[in-house]
C-alpha cells in the first residue's frame, strides 16, 4: 500500500485519506435526510479495509457530530487509523486555557487519549495570537495530548510563520490542509506548495475533486442541482471550461480501467508531499476513493494533466 508521511517526523498513513466534512452535516451535505449513520458507517468501514488510513474531521463539522461518529466507529475498529481534527479559532476563545479545552473536548467527542493530528482551520487571530495559539498547540503536545501539529488554509507567509513559531517550543509543523485540484492549483502559483516542500510540510488537499466536477457526472447537458447550482463553474460556460481537463481524465481512465475520480486523485498524489482527502458518504464511494491506491499514471499523463489544467494555476 502507498504511504505518505505527515510532516518531517509524523506518521506513515495512506496516500489518500478520507475528509469527513460531511458526517453528520446537515446545513450543506444534508446528512439525516438523503443519507445517514448507517451509510457512513459502512463508508467508514470500507475504506479501512481498503487501506485508508487517514480521516480528516474537524469540530464544526456537524457540531461536533462527525468528531463522535468517527470515534464510535474507530471504537470498534480492529486496525490501527490516524485521526486528524481541526480547531476552530473563534473570537470567544481567549488564551492558551481555551485552546488546551478544545483539545480536551475533541478527545471526548473522538473517544481517544491522543489525537494524531491536531490541526488549526483557519489563520485567524482575534484576540489570540499566534504566539499564544501555538505555544498552546506545543504544550498539549508536550503533555500527550496530540502527536502532531497542523494548520489548514494558511498562505505561504502564515504557514512560515506558525512553523517557526512551534520550531522554538521543539515541534514541528507537520501539515497544512488546504483547497487543491487539479483545476484549483492556485496554490502552486502563490509559492505554498514549494514553501511546504523547503518546510517539510505535507499538503493534505481537500476538495480534491473539486465537488464533483472531476468526475464526469456533471456535463453542459447535465446540470447539478442544490447548492452547486449557485457555483458558476457548474454552470454550462464552466463545464465547457473545464472540459480539456475532463476529456484526459475520461481518456486515461479507461486507459487504466479506473474512474475519472481515480485519475484525478492519482494525479494528486503523484505530486511530492500531497495527499488527497476526498469525501466518502457511502461505502461506495469509500471503495472507489481507495481505487486510487496501488497504481500510478505514468510520467507522460501526469504532465498531460498539468499543462491541461494550467489555466486553474
Amino acid at each position: 500500500m502507498t504511504t505518505k508521511q505527515l510532516g518531517p517526523s509524523g506518521p506513515l498513513v495512506s496516500a489518500v485519506g478520507i475528509g469527513t466534512w460531511s458526517w453528520g452535516d446537515r446545513i450543506f451535505w444534508g446528512y439525516g435526510d438523503q443519507y445517514g449513520e448507517a451509510e457512513v458507517a459502512d463508508a467508514f468501514q470500507s475504506a479501512v479495509q481498503a487501506g485508508i488510513t487517514l480521516f480528516d474531521t474537524a469540530e464544526i463539522y456537524g457540531w461536533g457530530e462527525s468528531e463522535r461518529l468517527l470515534g464510535q466507529f474507530c471504537r470498534d475498529c480492529q486496525r490501527p487509523v490516524c485521526l486528524a481534527t481541526k480547531y476552530g479559532p473563534v473570537p470567544w476563545r481567549l488564551g492558551e486555557d481555551a485552546v488546551l479545552q478544545a483539545v480536551q473536548d475533541s478527545l471526548k467527542r473522538l473517544q481517544v487519549d491522543v489525537i494524531d493530528l491536531y490541526q488549526v482551520h483557519w489563520p485567524f487571530n482575534f484576540f489570540m495570537s499566534y504566539e499564544t495559539l501555538f505555544r498552546a498547540l506545543a504544550k498539549a503536545v508536550n503533555q500527550g495530548l496530540i502527536k502532531t501539529v497542523g494548520v489548514s488554509n494558511y498562505s505561504a507567509k502564515q504557514m512560515h510563520t506558525a512553523h517557526a513559531l512551534l520550531a522554538e517550543q521543539g515541534v514541528s509543523l507537520a501539515v497544512n490542509q488546504v483547497r487543491y485540484s487539479l483545476i484549483t492549483r492556485q496554490v502552486e502559483s502563490q509559492g505554498l506548495i514549494a514553501k511546504a516542500r523547503e518546510l517539510g510540510v505535507t499538503i493534505l488537499a481537500y476538495s480534491p475533486l473539486a465537488q464533483g466536477l472531476l468526475t464526469g457526472k456533471y456535463t453542459p447537458e447535465q446540470l447539478p442541482t442544490g447548492a452547486r447550482k449557485a457555483d458558476q463553474r457548474f454552470k454550462p460556460e464552466g463545464l465547457r471550461k473545464v472540459a480539456p481537463v475532463t476529456n484526459l481524465l475520461r481518456q486515461f481512465a479507461e486507459a487504466h480501467d479506473k474512474t475519472m475520480a481515480q485519475v484525478a486523485l492519482n494525479w494528486l498524489i503523484a505530486q511530492e508531499g500531497v495527499i488527497p482527502i476526498p469525501g466518502a458518504k457511502t461505502a461506495q464511494q469509500a471503495i472507489e476513493n481507495a481505487g486510487t491506491l496501488g497504481w500510478s499514471l505514468t510520467p507522460e499523463e501526469v504532465t498531460a494533466l498539468e499543462e491541461a489544467s494550467r489555466p486553474w494555476l
